[in-house]
């Protein structure tokens, strides 16, 4: 995909440009993510920032030592989860304005997935431990 896409929350007041790392995107079932979104985080992992136009309604929210979230402060939009300091950004599929060839392909912390729901789609699967396996600093 590699080429910069825009988005932006329900209300308008936040609109980004992001440059996709590719097509895909993933579910997070995370306590945390799920409690924010409400329900699974659908997100894609975008290169480089996020070019936000105008962050006076951009609201963050420092979940952890790690991560903040960032979301409208005027209609609640989920927008995007991002590392402190790192460059990583997993932003909302829900939020580009063009959503045409994105495919479901992941799906991480599968262990705290609530009972209640599945998707049917055919992912890549990954634990908790194995997510901060695969993604924690090497020391």
């Amino acid at each position: 995909m590699s080429k910069p896409l825009t988005g932006g929350c329900l209300c308008g007041a936040v609109r980004f440009t992001a440059t996709p790392k590719n097509g895909e995107f993933g579910a997070c079932h995370c306590s945390m993510c799920r409690r924010w979104a409400a329900g699974p985080f659908f997100a894609m992992e975008c290169e480089g920032s996020v070019d936000v136009q105008d962050t006076s309604s951009l609201g963050v929210y420092r979940s952890s030592e790690w991560a903040e979230r960032c979301y409208c402060k005027q209609c609640g939009s989920v927008l995007f989860y991002r590392l402190v300091d790192k460059g990583f950004y997993a932003v909302s599929a829900e939020a580009f304005d063009e959503r045409g060839g994105f495919a479901f392909t992941s799906q991480i912390f599968i262990d705290e997935k609530p009972a209640y729901y599945d998707f049917a789609n055919q992912t890549h699967n990954m634990t908790g431990a194995e997510v901060f396996a695969a993604f924690a600093p090497k020391a």
